[in-house]
């Protein structure tokens, strides 16, 4: 065993589970490109792609055990449709891609896909997040297509606790792509680890320390309001500032640090190699710079994450239409964006793998 210490302890018994403006500017290259804002001058270029809805895992706070059929072909993106989405996206402004899902590393084409935005002009950052259950097998491939980050979901360092959390024996696998991405100089590495009071909140500390050894990101997150059991209603909900509070109780010579917008709260450790940040997913403090899209594997592009219309590409992708009605469409949801989501109310029973994790 490494350095990354595996407690093996029984785990706590859990709950039953206005027109968009487009303007031009310049690339440090001297290259012109495109630059989309939305009605607030908020300059979008995000775009978080879900590829799957399904998932391999059965994480207690997402999904129901029996839930998460699979989609029928004909209510998802195919590859062929992907690419051509990305490509409209990037001249339209969009720098940064990110697949998700669900699991996207359940697609087969996945890697093709990370090639594909990669090498698609104007796409500076090509991402990745995923649990990690498939990752070994692909990692080889996904480095040389040319993915620059990987944000791997990861809520315990604990095996048995892992299994009550997840509801699936899959720790071994994860814990060994976790010591190999660590240990890793290929890509960024960014940790989520989603905290729930009495089920992990007691691996502040071991998920921190990680930083003074890996330059590593550990993004501790607060829980979503989208799943199908509702469990954020059931007390185990920690929020944002509980979090920063034990943080820094823990740790009270933590400095802070810049970082992404999402990461509401960025520090570091003295001495660290790596940094802590917290990300305020309920409470939504950030929403206002919100710089990203949401398209869901079955071609619907959300604005916000919080905002109960979508705007459906699905079909004119399907049908070959033109690229300007896929723009259209695509200008139609950021004209939707609201300035803050917090002012929107989250749509009920739905799990997070069918947004977009």
């Amino acid at each position: 065993m490494s350095s990354l210490e595996c407690r093996l302890s029984t785990s706590e018994c859990l709950p039953d589970a206005p027109e968009i403006n487009l303007r031009k500017s310049m690339q440090q290259t001297g290259e012109a490109h495109n630059v989309l804002t939305d009605r607030f001058q908020r300059t979008i270029d995000y775009t978080r792609i879900s590829v799957t809805s399904d998932c391999n895992l059965r994480c207690f706070y997402c999904k129901r055990e029996g839930s998460g059929t699979t989609a029928p072909d004909e209510r998802r993106m195919k590859t062929g449709e992907i690419k051509k989405l990305i490509e409209l996206l990037a001249e339209m402004g969009i720098r940064k891609i990110r697949f998700t899902g669900g699991e996207p590393l359940l697609r087969p084409d996945i890697v093709d896909l990370v090639q594909i935005a990669k090498s698609t002009t104007g796409i500076e950052t090509v991402s990745l997040t995923t649990n990690g259950t498939l990752l070994e097998k692909h990692f080889e491939a996904l480095v040389s297509a040319g993915l620059d980050g990987i944000n791997l979901s990861i809520d315990t360092l604990n095996k048995q606790r892992f299994f009550a959390i997840t509801r699936r024996e899959k720790f071994i696998a994860v814990y060994r792509i976790l010591e190999s991405l660590l240990n890793s100089s290929l890509l960024t590495i960014k940790l989520n680890v989603l905290l729930l009071r009495g089920i992990n909140s007691d691996e502040i500390k071991e998920f921190a320390e990680l930083t003074m050894r890996y330059p590593v990101t550990i993004r501790f997150m607060e829980l979503q309001p989208f799943d199908d059991r509702q469990i954020w209603r059931t007390g185990r909900f920690m929020s944002a500032e509980k979090i920063r509070a034990e943080l820094l109780a823990a740790y009270p010579t933590l400095s802070k640090v810049s970082g992404s917008a999402t990461e509401f709260f960025s520090y570091r450790l003295p001495g660290s190699s790596g940094s802590i940040a917290i990300i305020p997913a309920y409470t939504r403090n950030f929403c206002n710079k919100c710089t990203r899209l949401r398209i869901t594997s079955d071609g619907k592009v959300l604005s916000c994450l919080y905002h109960r219309q979508s705007q459906d590409l699905l079909p004119d992708l399907q049908n070959g239409s033109a690229k300007h009605q896929l723009e259209a469409i695509i200008r139609k949801a950021i004209s939707l964006k609201p300035e803050n989501g917090k002012d929107e109310n989250p749509l009920k029973g739905t799990s997070m793998s069918e947004i977009g994790g």
